[in-house]
């Protein structure tokens, strides 16, 4: 036996185990999340059934689900499928632009077929994409893994930054219902007021902020210098070099067109997708902005393919324009298994496939 071998099995196994636990940890995440949602709306439904006078054994969600699922207008799904598409040739395309920037070629073939590995990946672990993607362009390319794995950290900033725009733009179009929602669920104006009605709680809220502050003023080194601090101060050094990466590209409004088109199909799908139920069909283009962006930040979630944080999220959103919470059960599944599951895993798929053939040599 090699020296060490018996240390080498032991750490292999212990990064086996690691990687397993994440995979459950994210899978039971996710899966709390859906039963979660479903519990509710399955108490819900049953309620309904019961006025109805319908007997429980005739009451299914699941099959509920299902019809709805089976009663979509498929010609609106297809229309979001092939929006979703078109989303991945584009991003494919602003990749190449940065890959260019650090003067690298890539084939188009690649770039999107690793896109779409990318995202059957991230149904696993989510953010395990990003790496294989890096991987995968790196050999297929020939470029060096570090290089690539610096372009895909500038697509995500940007991606960032246009979520960001996007809930500001949301709350601006749309903050009226959003403001109206959260006064009714939660007594937003009533809670504000017992906070700012009540002059102990004002100074001590004021006390404290003004703390905190001093506190890390006068400890700002030796904050930095802890591990928290370091990790941060990478990921706001990270950030500003992604952003002035940008201005190397041969045409940084082409790149920032990109961009923007990038999340404006990300939106048409989402707004596509009412077309294809009933009770969202009515819904309007901002509606389609502020539910966009819930179900964006489902998506952020580190839970397989936004499994069920994107459906509690969508829930919400669509709460707020009058559907009930069964009607956006069965829309945030009718938009999860045709995207999330279907189109990324079959899709997937054919380029785990066909990404080695198109790379024999």
């Amino acid at each position: 036996m090699l020296p060490g071998g018996t240390n080498l099995k032991s750490h292999l196994m212990v990064h086996h185990l690691k990687k397993g636990a994440r995979i459950v940890l994210f899978f039971g995440v996710g899966i709390i999340f859906l039963l979660l949602v479903f519990q509710r709306q399955n108490k819900a439904f049953q309620a309904d059934c019961a006025i109805k006078g319908i007997s429980p054994d005739n009451c299914s969600l699941v099959q509920k689900v299902i019809d709805d699922i089976s009663g979509a207008n498929y010609y609106w799904v297809g229309m979001v499928l092939f929006v979703f598409m078109i989303s991945n040739i584009v991003r494919a395309y602003r990749w190449r632009m940065m890959l260019k920037a650090i003067g690298y070629e890539a084939r188009m073939v690649n770039l999107v077929g690793t896109y779409l590995v990318n995202n059957l990946a991230n149904l696993g672990i989510p953010r395990s994409g990003e790496v294989i993607r890096g991987g995968l362009l790196a050999d297929y390319e020939d470029i060096p893994v570090e290089k690539v794995l610096g372009t895909i950290v500038t697509d995500r900033i940007f991606d960032v930054i246009m979520l960001l725009l996007a809930t500001i733009l949301a709350l601006i179009l749309g903050g009226r219902e959003f403001i109206a929602y959260l006064e009714e669920n939660i007594s937003l104006s009533q809670k504000l007021r017992f906070i700012t009605n009540n002059p102990v709680i004002m100074v001590i809220l004021v006390a404290l902020t003004i703390a905190v502050l001093v506190y890390i003023k006068s400890n700002f080194k030796k904050l930095k210098n802890t591990r928290l601090g370091r990790k941060f101060s990478d990921v706001l050094t990270g950030f500003a070099d992604g952003i002035s990466s940008v201005k190397k590209v041969s045409s940084v409004s082409l790149f920032l067109f990109y961009t923007v088109l990038i999340w404006v199909l990300y939106y048409l799908m989402l707004y596509l997708a009412f077309f294809s139920f009933g009770p969202t069909s009515h819904l309007g283009p901002v509606a389609g902005l502020v539910v966009f962006v819930f179900g964006s930040l489902g998506f952020a979630l580190p839970t397989p393919g936004g499994m069920g944080s994107y459906h509690y999220l969508l829930g919400e959103s669509l709460a707020m324009y009058g559907l009930t919470g069964l009607e956006a059960f069965s829309f945030a599944n009718i938009v999860f298994f045709s995207v999330q599951i279907f189109v990324n895993i079959l899709f997937g798929l054919i380029a785990l496939i066909l990404l080695p053939l198109f790379n024999k040599e």
